[in-house]
């Protein structure tokens, strides 16, 4: 894992984490906290999903293929852990 790929699965974790919050508005925890969300999810699910699918195995090169997985991954872990923590949020409101 280099660098490069890092901040690939970390802007698309921001990235994912607003488009989230965006869609599913009860649970957004505004742009700064979808944004967080997001970065820590992108973070953990590209490594995550990234080693579950052998995305980036081959050497972690920079190629359109390792990019593309490397976006997926970051803004679906993103995504996921600002639903994930919305709905926690929400939970604890009530």
């Amino acid at each position: 894992m280099d660098i490069a790929s890092l901040l690939i699965q970390l802007a698309s974790g921001a990235i994912g984490g607003n488009v989230a919050g965006s869609l599913i508005k009860r649970i957004s925890l505004g742009v700064l906290g979808n944004s967080l969300a997001g970065i820590v999810g992108g973070g953990l699910g590209g490594q995550i999903l990234g080693s579950l699918l052998g995305i980036g195995a081959s050497g972690g090169g920079l190629d359109i293929g390792s990019i593309l997985g490397q976006v997926a991954s970051g803004g679906v872990g993103g995504g996921v852990l600002m639903a994930v923590i919305g709905i926690i949020r929400s939970m604890l409101a009530k």
